[in-house]
C-alpha cells in the first residue's frame, strides 16, 4: 500500500512510497482503511524533532475511514464502520481515567514506541501510534471512534485533533465568560476552532492574532470582531481593553516567546491558556513577583481539556446545528501523492487545514 513516510528526523519532505505494510494486526487492534486526513502542525514539530517521535514514521494523526478487519477481543466495532481516528484513546482504568481526567491518560503515548508500519527494510512507526498519512493503518479498538453515517470524511477527520483541541480549550479549559474580552494569537485550524468556541460561549470581543493576512481575513469569518498582525496587538489591546488586558489569551503557537505574549496581554486576574504543543527545551520565564502580584491564572489545554468522546459528540452536534463550521475550515485539497504540497501550504500559512485525500 501507499503511505508517506520520513525517513529522519529533520528533513522537510516525506517520500510517497508503495511498499509500506500495516502491521502488529491481533487481538484488541483494527485495521482502518483511511479515507481523509488533515495536516495539523504537530505533524511538522515531529518531523522537525520539536515534538519526540522515533523514525522512520508515517506522519498523520487526524484521520477519518473506514473500519476493515477486527481482531479477537474487540466489541462494539465492525468491518465497514465509519470511525475517526483517536491519537489519544482513554485506557479507563489509569489514575488520571479514574479522576475523570482522561485527555491525560498515558496509554495512547505508549502506542508511539511500537511500529505499526513495515516495509522490507525494517521496522516504521505511526505518529502519535496511528500514521494517518497511509491508506491503511492498523491501531488499537480505543483509537477507532465511530461516527454517524452523516458525517463526511473529511469533516470526521478534522474533529479527530484540531476541532476538539481548539472548541475544547475555549469551552472545557478557559470555560470563557459571556461578555469577556478574547485575544487568540495564532489562527490556523486550531486557533479558528477556539475563535468558534469563545464565541458560542458569548465572548463579546475576539481578537485574533496571526502575522498572514488570509489567516486573518478567515478568523473574521469564522467569529472573530476584530483582526491583527502580532505588531498591532498592542494597539489592539489599548483600543478594546482600555490597555488593560484581555480576559482570555488562548497561545496556539507553541513557542515560549508567544506564550510570553501572551501572558503579557492577559488582564491581571486574567487567564492564560496555553494551547500549542511546544519543545521540551523551550523555558517560559516568569519572575515569582509577578506570577504573585498578577494573579493570572496559566491553564494548559491538553487535547481540548476534556472527555474527548463527549468532546467529538459535541462537536458533530454544534456542527449538525449549523452553530461552527468545519467544512470552511479546509481550505485546500490534495491527494495523497502531492503530501508535500500540503507541507509548503502549512509552513507558509496558505492553508487554515489541508484536507489530503487518500
Amino acid at each position: 500500500m501507499r503511505a508517506a513516510v520520513l525517513h529522519e528526523i529533520g528533513q522537510d519532505k516525506l517520500e510517497v512510497l508503495d511498499d509500506v505494510e500495516a502491521a502488529g494486526f491481533g487481538p484488541g487492534k483494527v485495521k482502518i482503511r483511511v479515507r481523509a486526513t488533515g495536516l495539523c502542525h504537530s505533524d511538522l514539530s515531529a518531523m522537525a524533532g520539536v515534538l519526540p517521535q522515533p523514525g522512520p514514521f508515517v506522519p498523520g494523526h487526524e484521520g477519518a475511514g473506514e473500519i476493515v478487519e477486527v481482531g479477537e477481543g474487540v466489541s462494539g466495532l465492525k468491518p465497514g464502520d465509519r470511525v475517526v481516528v483517536c491519537w489519544l484513546p482513554a485506557c479507563g482504568s489509569c489514575p488520571a481515567c479514574k479522576r475523570g481526567q482522561t485527555q491525560l491518560c498515558l496509554a495512547g503515548f505508549l502506542n508511539a514506541g511500537t511500529p505499526n508500519f513495515k516495509r522490507p527494510s525494517g521496522d516504521v512507526f505511526g505518529f502519535a501510534g496511528t500514521g494517518t498519512f497511509a491508506e491503511e493503518v492498523v491501531v488499537d479498538a480505543g483509537c477507532a471512534v465511530p461516527i454517524p453515517d452523516d458525517v463526511p470524511f473529511d469533516v470526521a477527520a478534522l474533529i479527530g485533533c484540531g476541532v476538539t483541541t481548539g472548541l475544547g480549550a475555549a469551552l472545557n479549559t478557559a470555560d470563557v465568560e459571556a461578555g469577556a474580552s478574547v485575544a487568540v494569537i495564532g489562527c490556523g485550524g486550531v486557533g479558528i476552532s477556539a475563535i468558534q468556541g469563545a464565541r458560542l460561549k458569548g465572548a463579546a470581543e475576539i481578537v485574533a492574532v496571526d502575522p498572514v493576512a488570509a489567516r486573518r481575513e478567515a478568523a473574521l469569518r469564522f467569529g472573530a470582531t476584530k483582526a491583527v498582525s502580532p505588531e498591532a496587538l498592542a494597539d489592539a489591546k489599548q483600543s478594546v481593553t482600555g490597555g488593560e488586558g484581555f480576559d482570555y489569551v488562548f497561545e496556539v503557537v507553541g513557542r515560549s516567546a508567544t506564550a510570553r505574549t501572551a501572558y503579557e496581554n492577559t488582564r491581571r486576574g486574567g487567564t492564560l491558556v496555553v494551547v500549542g504543543a511546544g519543545a521540551m527545551d523551550d523555558f517560559l520565564q516568569l519572575s515569582m513577583f509577578e506570577l504573585f502580584f498578577d494573579e493570572k491564572r496559566i491553564l494548559p489545554s491538553m487535547y481540548g481539556g476534556g472527555d474527548v468522546l463527549r468532546s467529538y459528540e459535541r462537536a458533530i452536534a454544534l456542527w449538525r446545528a449549523g452553530r461552527i463550521d468545519l467544512e470552511g475550515l479546509i481550505t485546500h485539497r490534495v491527494p495523497l501523492a502531492d503530501i508535500n504540497e500540503a507541507l509548503d501550504q502549512m509552513r507558509t500559512g496558505a492553508a487554515l487545514r489541508t484536507c489530503i485525500e487518500i
